[in-house]
């Protein structure tokens, strides 16, 4: 029981850890503690699917390239990137309270599937990670690696809100959202499918 603790403890922190920096970054977009909820809800359903997910990986692979299903997942963070930098641009031109009203209204839900999407793409890594962790342990064992890992996940999101409270970073945030939110997502997204050689895939397909 204790070595599962343990080694379930450093899975969760050496794939997790990287989620902290976009966690903070979401958490200044919440303005209650309902958008706070559901970033939290959003990370734990992220984390949820990739767990599931890898447990399906292994059939997976079998049909698509591993370097192509993780590599183009960075994607995602690329194209919410590009569509908050645009949804920023078009909102300057309207209404202040016409764009307020409008962003409470969606901010919410908009929270919740942004870092579960995030969160997906991001995970590359952990699935590297999980297929073969989850393998080497038994069933009771892996009843007890998921406890630890949604409680470490809870963790996380509470770090992350407790970084983003802080008024220096969070007032840094909020003064250039429009350039750090879609820099932070795209760079993302660019990183993931580098580090993946999906950018190396593309040029010998071009070839």
């Amino acid at each position: 029981m204790g070595a599962t603790l343990l080694s379930a403890a450093a899975v969760f922190v050496s794939t997790s850890i990287d989620y902290l920096l976009i966690l903070t970054v979401v958490f200044t977009q919440a303005k209650s503690k309902k958008g706070a909820l559901h970033i939290i809800g959003g990370q734990y359903l992220g984390t949820a699917l990739l767990v599931a997910g890898s447990l399906l990986a292994v059939f997976a692979l079998h049909y698509v390239p591993e370097e192509w299903m993780l590599g183009l997942l960075g994607i995602i963070p690329i194209a919410l990137g590009i569509r908050t930098a645009v949804k920023r641009a078009e909102d300057e031109h309207q209404e202040a309270e016409e764009v307020e009203e409008k962003l409470e209204r969606a901010k919410a839900s908009r929270l919740f599937w942004t870092i579960t999407l995030i969160t997906l793409a991001s995970g590359g890594d952990n699935l590297g990670i999980y297929i073969p962790y989850f393998t080497s342990l038994r069933a009771p064992d892996i009843a007890v690696a998921l406890a630890v890992f949604a409680a470490l996940t809870l963790a996380l999101c509470a770090v992350g809100y407790r970084l983003a409270s802080i008024r220096l970073i969070s007032e840094t945030i909020e003064k250039y959202e429009r350039v750090i939110v879609p820099v932070v997502f795209i760079a993302l997204g660019l990183y993931i499918m580098a580090e993946s050689g999906t950018f190396a895939k593309l040029a010998e397909a071009l070839r």
